[in-house]
């Protein structure tokens, strides 16, 4: 009698950090794009699904600390690796210097693209503290906001890395 075959192992989970903590997801869900699985599975609401092309940034998260698209990164690209989030970076008590320069700039008008810029304005000043305006500009050059606020928000980064108080 033939030997009966081996049954076939369950796909391993797919494991990630999101914002310092541990993390896993079914292997089904790998093609999700990060995005859909940061807001449904974990209910983190803050970063924004914009265009679902990668060209507006609404929807950026740091990924090991470099900027991502989530809409255009699926799970099983982010698996393994450090995610975080909008709510990653600081808390109401205890925010992150972007976040405290975006509200003493008035830096957020109705806040879809806030989030998106204020992930990658902490990457920014994480690779260069001080930044000049040119740099900034160029940081945030694949962000589209249609409410106007682009020279506060200029500001505002320009004040996170000088480190003044708001």
């Amino acid at each position: 009698m033939p030997a009966k075959p081996a049954s076939p192992k369950a796909p391993a989970r797919l494991s990630l950090t999101v914002n310092g903590t541990p993390r896993t997801a079914a292997p089904a869900d790998g093609d999700m794009p990060l995005i859909y699985w940061l807001r449904g599975e974990l209910n983190l609401t803050g970063t924004h699904m914009g265009c679902g092309k990668g060209e507006c940034g609404a929807c950026a998260v740091l990924i090991d600390g470099e900027p991502a698209r989530s809409c255009q990164t699926t799970l099983a690209m982010a698996a393994g690796r450090s995610v975080t989030t909008i709510e990653g970076l600081g808390t109401p008590q205890a925010p992150h210097p972007v976040q405290a320069a975006f509200v003493a700039e008035q830096a957020a008008q109705c806040g879809w693209c806030t989030a998106g810029m204020v992930v990658e304005s902490a990457a920014l000043l994480a690779r260069n503290p001080q930044p000049g305006r040119d740099e900034a500009k160029a940081a945030l050059d694949g962000h589209l906001c249609r409410c106007g606020s682009h020279h506060r928000v200029l500001r505002a980064v320009l004040r996170a890395g000088k480190g003044e108080p708001s």
